[in-house]
């Protein structure tokens, strides 16, 4: 069984390795929406497999050091993609959230978002011949 809780978060930002002149590498805003899944079983006795409260507790401290932020200063975020910052949010997670399963980042108003659910065993990035920015 999996269940999640979602957050929201202003920021801005910009892609360092983005061409000059492409959109991406001047300053911009977002609207992201993170969503945080756990998988596990519920308890027998409650039923729950863990609490809301909790997961929000957990996340709060990530949130506030997104929300409101330029996050190409953010520490691990140089270069903010929706990639980085769901990696980014998995590390300070997994320890605090038994069965993390997923984390997911989206830009609603762009259609597009990321789902990250740990990291790879091989490390080696799919597509990186591919995308030379994002």
């Amino acid at each position: 069984m999996r269940v999640y809780k979602e957050f929201f978060f202003e920021a801005a930002h910009f892609l360092p390795s983005a061409p000059p002149g492409h959109p991406n590498s001047r300053v911009h805003g977002h609207s992201f929406r993170a969503r945080v899944t756990i998988d596990g079983e519920p308890d027998a006795a409650t039923g729950v497999l863990l609490h809301f409260d909790d997961i929000e507790a957990a996340v709060a401290e990530a949130r506030d050091a997104l929300d409101h932020r330029f996050l190409t200063d953010v520490e691990g975020l140089e270069s903010p993609t929706l990639e980085r910052i769901a990696i980014w949010l998995w590390d300070r997670l997994h320890d605090r959230l038994p069965g993390l399963a997923e984390i997911q980042i989206s830009r609603d108003s762009c259609h597009e978002g990321c789902i990250y659910t740990g990291p790879r065993s091989d490390k080696r990035p799919r597509g990186a011949e591919q995308a030379q920015w994002r």
